[in-house]
């Protein structure tokens, strides 16, 4: 794995580096602004710098080529030496009853006022691009450095109760030769199911650790490895960006009762009063009259242009007398994965437009639903589109397993998260860092609240 960062003028331009040198595989982790040193430092503009990862499997078709160990092992490098005189000193003060108690202590751990918490970000801001930059800008001063001491970044967490089953193992009888990795990888694995992973994800994560690492490995690296690894699972956020010419069409679909009206609500709110950008709002979801009436209450309110459709050749009208907007947001009806009248009239709104119109499709589910008919529901869109994923309701649920499940259960981009009702503050980018936190953690810390 290669953790690498790159500077410029611009994000773009930082990013544009790093795709130069790396190639297209590159998964962003972290952007912040830096300011250039020397006697003049405050008269000039700030630069972006993006740190950004590859997988090893990548590296192998990116020149030059590089050891995938070297950048990993500078990064811990610098906190490699306290973190093993931190485990000898733990493990020096385990005694045989303490050994024996390790996994009542783990439990208790989870809940106990002693874990150190993320301070929160702010959970007022201005613009949906503001929020996530004050909450990158918020931790910037502090992930540079633990980029470089991954461990400190985690072992705040949950390195107690790693460190105390590693003693407990250490205490108790076992084979000769047995890697002392073991016990982290059991607690890694009980974690991740904890946090509503699904065991076939939980289990192939922890079998990659075990063929990628090397026996007995410091706690840090682990750590470190495991932290980059579930990072680049979630892969890179996909945001909704203005079109090449003309109106970008965004279509949203999923079940009834998700919050789809809502979230369009705060996409809209953000895009007409924030980015000063001209949309209009349609609706296919005459099944309900509340929805469109929803929906056109929101239009009034931002004074935006508000249509009913019927059928696929009414969204192409509409897509033509809209042809001035920047946006054009189209809610659909929610429908059951057994009708299939249903399916067949989504599936022909969602072919209706031609490759002159460009546009993107939105899946939007609840993080409350569970693992199984989040499955069902992609299924039932999947041969229709291609989409991106939205998770409403983050605010209502203690795990967020389901995100990484559905994530790869359907290759699908995330784009983004609503951890609340009011419009157009509850809604945020969503940040594979913060959600790779909670799940190794076990605690859900509430995402941009």
């Amino acid at each position: 794995m290669i953790i690498k960062k790159f500077t410029g003028k611009t994000e773009s331009e930082a990013v544009e580096a790093a795709k130069k040198e790396l190639g297209e595989d590159i998964v962003i982790m972290n952007v912040r602004a830096v300011k250039k040193k020397g006697l003049f430092s405050i008269f000039r503009r700030q630069l972006k710098e993006v740190t950004v990862a590859l997988e090893e499997e990548a590296m192998k078709n990116a020149a030059p080529a590089k050891d995938p160990d070297d950048d990993l092992r500078s990064a811990v490098a610098a906190v490699s030496q306290i973190a093993r005189k931190s485990e000898e000193e733990a493990a020096r003060n385990v005694t045989p009853a303490k050994a024996k108690n390790a996994a009542a202590a783990y439990q208790s751990s989870k809940t106990s006022e002693d874990i150190i918490k993320e301070e929160p970000v702010e959970s007022i801001r201005p613009t949906l691009q503001e929020r996530d930059e004050s909450r990158r800008q918020k931790e910037s001063e502090n992930f540079d450095r633990r980029l470089e001491s991954l461990q400190e970044l985690l072992e705040r967490q949950i390195s107690a109760p790693i460190q105390q089953a590693a003693a407990m193992s250490e205490n108790m009888p076992s084979e000769e030769g047995e890697d002392s990795n073991l016990a982290f990888f059991r607690l890694l694995y009980q974690m991740m199911v904890e946090n509503e992973v699904d065991d076939a994800y939980a289990a192939a994560l922890v079998d990659d650790m075990a063929d990628n690492v090397r026996p007995n490995m410091p706690l840090d690296h682990l750590l470190a490895t495991v932290y980059q690894r579930l990072v680049l699972k979630f892969g890179e956020t996909r945001t909704i960006v203005p079109a090449a010419r003309g109106p970008k069409v965004i279509l949203f679909i999923g079940p009834t009762g998700v919050g789809k009206t809502t979230t369009i609500a705060k996409l809209a709110s953000s895009f007409k009063v924030e980015q000063q950008k001209k949309i209009a709002l349609l609706t296919a979801d005459t099944y309900r009259i509340a929805a469109a009436e929803q929906l056109r209450t929101y239009a009034n309110i931002l004074e935006v242009p508000f249509r009913i459709i019927y059928t696929p050749a009414e969204l192409r009208t509409a897509v033509r007398d809209f042809a001035e907007c920047d946006y054009i947001l189209v809610d659909t009806a929610g429908h059951s994965p057994h009708n299939s009248a249903q399916k067949d009239g989504m599936a022909d709104l969602l072919s209706a437009l031609d490759y002159s119109v460009e546009k993107e499709v939105f899946l939007v589910v609840s993080a409350t639903t569970k693992y199984r008919d989040l499955k069902s529901i992609a299924d039932s869109y999947r041969d229709m589109t291609q989409f991106s994923l939205i998770f409403t309701k983050v605010d209502e649920t203690t795990t967020l397993g389901s995100i990484l499940n559905l994530r790869l259960y359907t290759g699908a981009p995330l784009a983004y998260i609503t951890i609340g009702q009011n419009v157009p503050d509850d809604i945020e980018i969503f940040n594979a860092q913060e959600t790779v936190k909670i799940l190794l953690s076990g605690q859900q810390e509430m995402m941009g609240v």
